[in-house]
């Protein structure tokens, strides 16, 4: 796991920056319903994609809440006095005070299943019947393009995906969150190079290979002998899910 706090004054930079964060605010809001009047960004990171949301609905009251103080801190300076600092397993909001909830690139970061389940459940509780969560799914299987680098990094160790989109789903029935739509978008900028993902690997943002290990050398190794080390290969398309509570 990354340290957030270290990595925040960085990481915008590094993810695509404010053209992800377009195209990612773009497809959320295509399933945030017409009308919602407060809207709670979890795990909000440095508020790039949540001022985005504030700014398209003005007449929409936007709350930002993440775990990390450095995400926290770049994402107040976005939205001042509409940022907090929690753990999305335990939001410190009332029942059914929201009219959506929305959730990007978190659940991928949860190494427990019942992390997820705990983070679904407060979704669901704050958002009132009749309301939306909007989430990230299948974040890893979105970065498998088809390219060289994904051939080289095929037999890497993987954990099963926290994410998936089956899971999410089914976590989010036991908590009457049922179906109500889907969408796609480019990860706009992250599009991996060779040189850079064997930065990334040696950096260890690539779970279950950590840095200095034996098979993280090989792998950047092999990474190095690729053409066109400072081509990126075809950007990420990443999947959302939209749910609706029951009234």
């Amino acid at each position: 796991m990354l340290d957030y706090d270290k990595e925040a004054d960085a990481y915008d930079a590094t993810r695509g920056g404010e053209p992800r964060a377009a195209a990612a605010a773009d497809a959320v809001l295509g399933m945030v319903p017409p009308g919602t009047r407060r809207l709670l960004d979890v795990a909000c990171g440095t508020g790039i994609v949540t001022r985005r949301l504030a700014a398209a609905r003005p007449a929409t009251r936007v709350t930002g809440v993440d775990l990390t103080y450095g995400m926290a801190r770049m994402a107040a300076l976005r939205l001042p006095g509409a940022v907090v600092l929690a753990d999305s397993r335990a939001l410190p909001f009332p029942d059914g005070v929201f009219d959506a909830v929305t959730s990007v690139w978190l659940l991928h970061l949860l190494d427990r299943p019942e992390d997820v389940r705990a983070v679904v459940a407060e979704c669901a509780r704050v958002l009132r019947p009749g309301g939306a969560w909007v989430t990230t799914v299948d974040k890893a299987a979105a970065h498998d393009v088809g390219s060289d680098i994904d051939a080289v990094l095929a037999p890497r160790p993987r954990r099963p995906a926290p994410d998936a989109a089956p899971l999410v789903a089914s976590y989010a029935a036991a908590h009457l969150l049922h179906p109500a739509g889907r969408a796609r978008f480019p990860g706009r900028g992250q599009g991996r190079s060779p040189r850079r993902t064997a930065a990334d690997l040696r950096r260890g943002w690539f779970t279950l290979l950590p840095p200095g290990d034996p098979r993280t050398e090989a792998f950047a190794a092999r990474l190095e002998q690729l053409p066109d080390q400072e081509l990126p290969r075809p950007e990420p398309v990443f999947s959302v899910r939209a749910f609706r509570k029951a009234d």
